[in-house]
């Protein structure tokens, strides 16, 4: 009752709720019925401490309805601060959530020594993967080409101040994710969303092996090297078919 009626509603939570799978979009519009319409998810590749510091960052502003979502841009960019717009606002959320299950894997990857080759094949397979799951619940796949998507992605499985990341590190080295979350207080917000991910996935039949494999490392103690040894020996696939399959490629032009 205290929001004005042409407010707009600006989320920054990248997470899918653990038991319905509902987006924030769709959780916060529960809550805001009257504003349901008028949401628009800010997200990308973006640390707040560096944001906070000035320092150079790139985001989307994304709802259906672009008039908000310029309107958003208009109001919070700056010279270091650049906003670009999406009307795909499933798949700017959903692509803010899924990056955290495969930083996840790339720091497990790494926290095993597996090296930089390993790391940029498990976050070029995420992509495919998180744009298959984006495409079934329909999304554009070419969202993930974009900041939320590809950006993030980059971001959280490279970056040191990812916590994702450093979770992964800490398992690949041989820590229960519980005893990580004990020992640093942190919120893992991969950990959720992976167990949301899968459920998704097999509820939709998509195929999501990257994500299972992590799932299984932190619900059914698989060892990592383990599930590394699993992913390696899948069977062999051609790699143009299986993009095509996510549909990374822009729509076709309609007439």
């Amino acid at each position: 009752p205290h929001l004005r009626p042409d407010a707009i509603v600006v989320t920054v939570t990248k997470s899918i709720e653990p038991e319905t799978h509902l987006l924030v979009h769709q959780v916060v519009g529960e809550e805001l019925p009257g504003h349901a319409a008028r949401i628009v998810a800010l997200s990308g590749p973006s640390f707040a401490h560096e944001v906070a510091a000035g320092l150079p960052t790139g985001a989307v502003a994304a709802c259906p309805d672009l008039a908000l979502a310029d309107r958003v841009q208009e109001i919070l960019i700056t010279d270091r601060f650049r906003i670009y717009t999406n009307p795909d606002l499933v798949g700017v959320e959903l692509a803010g959530a899924l990056k955290n299950v495969i930083a996840l894997g790339a720091g497990i990857s790494d926290g095993l020594g597996m090296g930089d080759n390993a790391r940029a094949a498990l976050i070029t397979r995420g992509l495919v993967e998180m744009a298959r799951l984006g495409r079934a619940m329909g999304a554009n796949p070419l969202t993930f080409a974009g900041l939320s998507g590809m950006g993030d992605l980059v971001l959280s499985c490279t970056g040191d101040s990812s916590r994702n990341r450093r979770a992964g590190l800490a398992i690949g080295r041989g820590q229960s994710i519980a005893a990580f979350l004990a020992e640093t207080g942190l919120t893992v917000e991969g950990v959720v969303t992976t167990r949301a991910a899968r459920q998704l996935a097999r509820r939709l039949g998509v195929r999501m092996p990257i994500t299972e494999a992590i799932y299984r490392v932190l619900y059914e103690d698989l060892p990592p090297l383990s599930a590394m040894k699993q992913l390696m020996a899948r069977p062999r696939a051609h790699e143009l078919e299986e993009v095509a399959e996510a549909k990374l490629e822009p729509p076709e032009a309609k007439t």
